[in-house]
């Protein structure tokens, strides 16, 4: 299980709204600062891109954050009208394993903030968003990537 405290989460400087919500939901001022407890509890007071953004708070996750913003991205991918598109996602995997360089990720984010412009796609990720909260939730709890089937196709 990956676990957070609330002094990793300060050092790393949160939005005031979000770090209010995780704060107010660990007892607030009187909360225990350096205590751990699992990052998937701030999918419950907070939402989705907050929970993610503490996920960068953990740099020994970088790996594993990576993975499922590919993954993310997979799930609409049968929107993306263009083979360079679909290609970048590939390219992003093999960089979160280390097989691809920095250069090519770049390309590859390029290429997927092109696609990402489309409208098609921007409706397709938001009709995505509860099960990419519960693969979050399936991996934050397992502490690693999980390869799984899911309503969409497969993790890959």
């Amino acid at each position: 299980m990956i676990t957070i405290s609330l002094n990793q989460i300060r050092a790393q400087f949160p939005c005031e709204s979000g770090w209010k919500k995780v704060l107010a939901s660990k007892g607030g001022t009187s909360a225990d600062m350096d205590a751990q407890f699992p990052l998937a509890d701030i999918l419950e007071s907070n939402d989705l891109d907050d929970t993610l953004w503490c996920l960068r708070c953990l740099p020994e996750y970088n790996s594993l954050r990576r993975k499922f913003a590919v993954w993310r991205a997979r799930q609409v991918k049968h929107f993306m009208t263009y083979e360079r598109s679909r290609n970048a996602l590939d390219v992003a995997w093999r960089h979160s394993d280390g097989l691809a360089t920095d250069e090519e990720l770049a390309a590859a984010w390029d290429a997927a903030w092109a696609a990402a412009r489309d409208a098609a796609l921007a409706a397709a990720l938001a009709a995505a968003r509860a099960l990419q909260k519960a693969k979050l939730i399936e991996i934050l709890t397992a502490g690693e990537w999980v390869d799984s089937a899911t309503a969409l196709g497969t993790d890959k």
